[in-house]
C-alpha cells in the first residue's frame, strides 16, 4: 500500500502522521513545493497550477491515494486535481472540522490564514453545518508562516495574537489550516479558559487518513508490525525532510524511517 500526500510544506505532516499510526505499514510518498511555497497569496489559478505539478509527481511513484494535506489547495485546486488523476488515482482534500465541531454546541471559533477567514467557501461550511451555533471566525496572521519554519518566537507571537481574538466562552476551536495541528498545544494554553472544561480542538487530520484508506479499502490496523517507506519530493526532486519538520512530534516520527537532509 502506498499514500502520497501533497501541500506547498510541511502542514502535511499532521496527516502524514495520522496515516503512519492507522497503517504503519503503508509506504508514505510527501510531495512539497519548496520552490513555490507559500501559496496562499498565488491567484486560484497559479496555485492549481502549483498543484498540479507537485500532484503529478507524487503520482509518478504510483501511488493507491493521495491526500491534499492543505486546505487553501483543497479550495482551489481539488477539482483540477480529481479531473487530472481520478479514478486511477482517489484525491482526498483536507475540509476545516466544522461539522463535528458544531455538533458539541459551541461557542466554536475557527482559527484559520486571513485568506480563508471570511471567505465565501468557509461561511458556506459554517452555514450548512453550524446552524444556530455560535461561531466566530478568528484570523491568524503569519501562524502557519511561523510553524513552516519552526520559529519558536514567531509562533509564540501569532498564537497570542489569535487568542486574543478568541472570546473567552468559546469551548471548541477549529483548525482550519493543517499548519496549526502542529502546535495544536499550544494553542490549547492559550485558548483554554480555566474556569470552563477543558479545551476540544478539532482538526482534519485524523479524518483525513481514515478516510484516504477507507477510498482505497484498507482496515485501520494501527498495531501492523512493520514500517514503511518515506519518498520525499521538493518541487519534484527527491529530497529529505525539510529541516523544520523536525521540530514536531510528527516530523520526527517519520525521521525514524526516512533520515533528514
Amino acid at each position: 500500500m502506498k499514500i502520497a500526500l501533497m501541500d506547498s510544506g510541511i502542514g502535511l505532516l499532521a496527516a502524514t502522521a495520522a496515516v503512519r499510526r492507522l497503517r504503519p505499514d503503508a509506504d508514505l510518498v510527501l510531495s512539497l513545493d519548496p520552490d513555490g511555497m507559500p501559496w496562499g497569496p498565488r491567484t486560484p489559478q497559479d496555485l492549481t497550477g502549483r498543484a498540479l505539478a507537485v500532484a503529478e509527481a507524487a503520482a509518478a511513484h504510483g501511488p493507491d491515494a493521495l491526500i491534499v494535506g492543505c486546505n487553501t489547495a483543497t479550495v482551489h485546486a481539488l477539482p483540477a486535481l480529481r479531473a487530472r488523476l481520478e479514478p486511477g488515482i482517489p484525491v482526498i482534500g483536507t475540509v476545516p472540522a466544522i461539522k463535528p465541531a458544531a455538533a458539541g454546541g459551541g461557542p466554536v471559533a475557527i482559527w484559520a490564514t486571513p485568506a480563508t477567514t471570511g471567505s465565501p467557501y468557509q461561511r458556506g461550511l459554517i452555514e450548512d453545518f453550524a446552524d444556530g451555533v455560535t461561531v466566530v471566525e478568528v484570523p491568524c496572521w503569519g501562524l502557519a508562516e511561523a510553524v513552516e519554519h519552526a520559529d519558536e518566537a514567531a509562533i509564540t507571537t501569532a498564537v497570542a495574537a489569535a487568542a486574543a481574538l478568541t472570546p473567552d466562552d468559546v469551548t471548541t476551536v477549529v483548525l482550519g489550516c493543517t499548519h496549526y495541528e502542529l502546535v495544536a498545544d499550544r494553542i490549547r494554553a492559550a485558548v483554554q479558559n480555566p474556569v470552563l472544561p477543558p479545551l476540544v480542538l478539532h482538526g482534519s487530520a485524523g479524518a483525513v487518513a481514515a478516510q484516504a484508506l477507507r477510498r482505497i479499502g484498507a482496515r485501520l490496523e494501527p498495531e501492523t508490525d512493520g514500517l514503511g517507506s518515506v519518498t520525499v519530493l521538493l518541487s519534484g526532486r527527491e529530497g529529505g525532510l525539510p529541516q523544520p519538520a523536525l521540530a514536531y512530534a510528527e516530523g520526527r516520527l517519520l525521521q525514524a524511517v526516512s533520515p533528514a537532509q
